[in-house]
């Protein structure tokens, strides 16, 4: 069914405004290229999507250099980053660099995805569907392997700033 609106939408800085006023986790996306070279970005439009299957999504921009990448890859990881990793989340949203070069710390996963050390946890996804909305694409991936790391508080993205969650006594 097609429905014709007849309400004006918000221009895009009102929205990204409202928007800053949600907290979010932050993750890095990891994978490997056609030629074996791990390619990475940072999202945080991370969320679960179904227990069964087990899913989970994430939207990466249009633009995005590294898509054309990721959406070639048969496996990939989601990396949850930890509240003392903000540097390895700038990092990974930067352009032009090489994300995997030192100081990042990381190491070959299952199936050689590359998997960043000190994170909260790690998922292992296979490509489940991708749709392109708006000025995103909507990647959705099957987990098939899960790794809890060292347990601390997650990074979280605030009023464009990186920050960690503390919680009520």
């Amino acid at each position: 069914m097609t429905r014709t609106l007849t309400h004006q939408p918000v221009d895009a800085r009102r929205f990204r405004r409202t928007l800053a006023l949600h907290a979010s986790g932050v993750v890095v996306v990891t994978a490997r290229n056609a030629e074996g070279t791990p390619v990475g970005l940072t999202a945080t439009s991370f969320s679960s999507v179904s227990l069964d299957p087990p899913l989970i999504s994430f939207y990466v921009a249009a633009s995005s250099t590294t898509w054309p990448d990721l959406s070639q890859a048969e496996v990939f990881a989601v990396n949850l980053l930890a509240a003392h990793q903000p540097d390895v989340a700038a990092r990974f949203a930067q352009k032009g660099i090489d994300r995997f070069a030192a100081p990042t710390a990381w190491r070959p996963g299952p199936l050689g995805v590359p998997l960043l050390e000190d994170v909260v946890a790690h998922l292992l996804a296979v490509p489940y569907t991708t749709a392109t909305i708006g000025d995103h694409h909507l990647v959705v991936g099957l987990v098939v392997g899960t790794r809890n790391g060292h347990g601390g508080a997650p990074l979280l993205y605030h009023h464009g700033r990186f920050g960690r969650f503390i919680p009520y006594p």
